[in-house]
Order: structure tokens, then C-alpha cells, then sequence
């Protein structure tokens, strides 16, 4: 199963992208906008929050060949409204309206407050919701995901069951029209499993 942790500074990434079709201006004002919104915050496993977005740039580029502005932009902040204190407002005042549109789509409902009950009900609904996003949207999506799955092996392991099975249920689905994509997440499959 290939994996996409090579760049975990935009200078990386940057040096990465360098001669290649994609615009690394446009992207390293989303990246700039990235690292400013989510500062110091970290992922679970403790890692800085911002190599997150950067696996799932590496995935889009890496992998499928993505060179689309708003798609890469979007996958670097697709996470921003949903935890940070940034708003779609701010993201369209930066970016415009279709990668304010694409991290929309990727964005979680706020659940503060709701019960564990109706924060999984919540969830649930989202991921329903995503088999109606646009191709881009599925893209980001994609590509996130596969950034969270492919150490998935790091996290507890009712963490590991319960992502996985999720996984399998919503998130392989929207990879059936992209080639990539798809052989991709039948891979990762393989590889774990032994949680299902």
C-alpha cells in the first residue's frame, strides 16, 4: 500500500510542486491561510495538524495527478471551518466561491453539545450527504480520508475498527469512478483487513 508522508513542511512540498503543472502561488496562499488557522494544533497520534493537509495534497498530486487550483486548495484547507475558528466567510473572502463550496462540502455539521447518540446520527447524515458532492468535493474527500486511513494503524484499536468499517461503508463508494481512487483504497483494504 503506497503511502503519502513525504511532505510535512510546505517548503516540501513547495520544492515538490516546483516545474510541475500546478499553481504553487495559488497554493501556498492556501497553505499560508492553512498554517495560520490551525497553528499549533495537533492530530491524535501528535503529529502538527498542518502535515495532515499536506498528505492529502501529496495524495491528490502524488496519486492521481490532480493540478486543479480549487481542488488542491481546498484539500489544504478542508478541515479550516470545521476545526478552527475560521468561517466560509473567510475562506470565500480568500479564496472565492469555489473552494469555499468545496470545503462546505468536506465540512462536518457542528455537534457541541449533542449527545454521543446525535453526534454519530450527525456524522452518519454527513457521509450520506457526500454521495450528492460534486466530483471536486469527492476528491477532497477522497484524499482526506486516505491521509487519516493510511496510518490508521496508529490509533486505538476500537478506533481502528470503528474508522475502518466506516471506511468501507461511505468512503470506498465514492472512489468506484476514480481509477486511482479506487485501486488505491482496495489496497488499503487488503492491508487491514484483519479489522473487519
Amino acid at each position: 500500500m503506497e503511502r503519502f508522508t513525504d511532505w510535512r513542511t510546505w517548503d516540501e512540498a513547495r520544492a515538490a510542486l516546483t516545474g510541475t503543472e500546478v499553481d504553487v502561488d495559488a497554493l501556498a496562499r492556501a497553505a499560508d491561510a492553512a498554517q495560520r488557522w490551525h497553528g499549533d494544533q495537533l492530530r491524535p497520534t501528535g503529529a502538527p495538524y498542518v502535515e495532515h493537509l499536506l498528505e492529502a495534497l501529496e495524495v491528490l498530486v502524488r496519486g492521481p495527478g490532480v493540478t486543479d487550483t480549487a481542488i488542491l486548495s481546498a484539500a489544504l484547507l478542508h478541515d479550516a471551518v470545521e476545526d478552527t475558528s475560521a468561517t466560509l466567510t473567510d475562506v470565500e473572502a480568500e479564496f472565492g466561491a469555489e473552494v469555499t463550496e468545496l470545503v462546505d462540502w468536506v465540512t462536518k455539521p457542528p455537534t457541541t453539545g449533542q449527545s454521543r447518540r446525535d453526534k454519530r446520527a450527525a456524522k452518519t447524515a454527513y457521509l450520506r450527504r457526500l454521495g450528492q458532492a460534486p466530483e471536486k468535493a469527492i476528491l477532497v474527500k477522497l484524499a482526506d480520508r486516505a491521509s487519516n486511513v493510511q496510518t490508521l494503524d496508529k490509533m486505538p484499536l476500537d478506533f481502528q475498527r470503528r474508522y475502518y468499517a466506516e471506511t468501507i461503508t461511505y468512503i470506498i463508494p465514492l472512489a468506484t469512478p476514480h481509477p486511482w481512487f479506487q485501486t488505491w483504497y482496495a489496497n488499503w483494504q487488503r492491508h487491514f483487513a484483519h479489522l473487519h
